[in-house]
């Protein structure tokens, strides 16, 4: 199964920019601290700057899995270049973190923008 051209195109989007300033400051789509005349001293180290690419993907993932059934995280996170030590086990095969990374009810993907946690009443607008 190949990514849908949309889940491509932001997996471009996510691979590409460099997230090791991202809490600093904010940067326009495609950031490259190595062409950034005004780049910021402090800078990610490489495993936190992974770990904020690899949350950039879940959230995209939450709202593309929800709108496509046919939707396949691993793929989506290796194309977003999501690090090994992250999309697969010590064995080679594809990790379980990456379907664990979304939220499910009930077995499906959960809504985007619903809770985690469920409403006291059993009702809202945040599903």
């Amino acid at each position: 199964m190949s990514l849908s051209r949309l889940a491509r195109e932001f997996a471009d989007e996510i691979n590409g920019h460099d997230w090791s300033d991202a809490p600093y400051r904010l940067d326009r789509a495609g950031h490259d601290r190595a062409t950034d005349t005004k780049r910021p001293e402090r800078q990610l180290g490489a495993e936190e700057a992974e770990n904020v690419k690899t949350n950039v993907m879940w959230v995209t993932a939450q709202v593309l899995a929800y709108a496509d059934p046919n939707f396949r995280v691993d793929e989506f996170a290796i194309a977003c270049g999501i690090p090994r030590r992250i999309t697969h086990r010590s064995d080679k095969k594809i990790s379980g973190i990456l379907a664990g990374g979304l939220r499910t009810r009930d077995g499906h993907v959960a809504p985007p923008g619903s809770s985690t946690a469920a409403s006291p009443t059993g009702s809202g607008s945040n599903p």
